[in-house]
């Protein structure tokens, strides 16, 4: 089986696998942070763009936040459908540790060492790409709305620093998660493409926070003449 074949077969697998899932992390956020993933290994020299395709389709094949926390299901998914293909094994463990290291959550987890690579940070910053900006507010509180978290309560702070297992048990409402998470991702960004696009899906988040404030509170958007 040929390199595109097996990226052919990931992508019916996964498009199959997600059908039904809930909108901030179904076929359509997999093939944005697909197209992304390419756009930016363009930029990028001696990228093995197998373990980038694969990486990036199979990344949320079984989100732990829909399987009950369990981070295993998705590697475990992953595995079996790449050796099903006869993938050979390094390019399987490669993309099996990209999905168990690509997270958000993840980067709050003080390890002594972790795994790291070009691949990784490419994905990496495709998926947080997706998380910001017009499509990424619009994730947001799609899935505030499918945990039926409020939107905003002035009384309950943004909580800054939180360690993976507070993150994962938060159910704070939709506006804490700019400051808990989206606001942030800007500077965590790995690649010059990645910096660069970042940017101004950054900048929209805060105009959008800025109005959003303005008619909580009653105030006119535009300025009197």
């Amino acid at each position: 089986m040929t390199n595109t074949e097996i990226v052919e077969e990931t992508i019916a697998f996964v498009e199959e696998t997600l059908q039904g899932a809930e909108g901030g992390h179904d076929w359509f956020h997999i093939q944005r942070v697909f197209r992304n993933s390419l756009l930016i290994a363009k930029d990028e020299k001696n990228i093995n763009i197998l373990v980038v395709s694969l990486g990036a389709l199979l990344h949320d094949i079984a989100d732990a936040k829909f399987n009950n926390g369990d981070e295993t299901v998705g590697p475990k998914l992953a595995q079996q459908f790449l050796s099903s293909l006869k993938v050979d094994k390094k390019t399987i463990a490669h993309v099996i540790q990209i999905i168990e290291n690509i997270s958000f959550k993840s980067s709050l987890e003080k390890k002594k060492k972790k795994f790291n690579s070009l691949e990784l940070q490419i994905i990496q910053d495709a998926d947080r790409l997706d998380a910001i900006g017009a499509i990424g507010i619009a994730r947001a509180f799609n899935y505030g709305g499918f945990k039926n978290r409020a939107l905003y309560n002035p009384e309950i702070p943004p909580q800054l620093n939180m360690t993976k297992a507070a993150y994962k048990k938060s159910d704070a409402p939709t506006i804490n998660h700019f400051y808990e998470k989206l606001l942030l991702l800007k500077d965590k960004m790995n690649t010059e493409t990645g910096k660069k696009l970042a940017e101004e899906r950054h900048q929209f988040m805060l105009t959008y926070l800025e109005n959003f404030y303005q008619e909580w509170n009653g105030q006119p958007l535009l300025k009197e003449p």
